[in-house]
């Protein structure tokens, strides 16, 4: 599998699969990604639109695989996963699923 994302739809690619991971996208969670993260609203719709396509497996292929072929330092995996973080609390709770999830990407990251 080829993946040809630049960083930014990366990591907007990872925050919707951390937004994803229980089932439910809330209003907050996808306000925090588009205020936050995103300079231009139609790589988020194109991120997203790619997101919705792909089940769990396939998301965390596409996550593990970009990032053994695209080099990031250790600041800026941790940096991510502060945006992972945030995306989970921005609807005041953090369920369960969110925290295994949180825990396998650390484990992806290698953080």
């Amino acid at each position: 599998m080829e993946i040809n994302w630049t960083k930014e739809e990366f990591e907007i690619y990872v925050l919707l699969y951390a937004a994803h991971c229980n089932f439910i996208e809330t209003e907050e969670e996808q306000d925090y990604i588009i205020s936050k993260i995103i300079k231009d609203e139609s790589v988020y719709n194109k991120m997203h639109t790619i997101k919705i396509m792909d089940n769990e497996a396939i998301s965390m292929k596409k996550i593990q695989e970009y990032l053994q072929y695209n080099k990031y330092s250790y600041h800026e995996k941790e940096n991510l996963l502060r945006h992972i973080k945030k995306v989970f609390f921005a609807d005041g709770y953090v369920d369960v699923l969110e925290k295994k999830v949180f825990a396998q990407l650390k484990k992806v990251f290698g953080v």
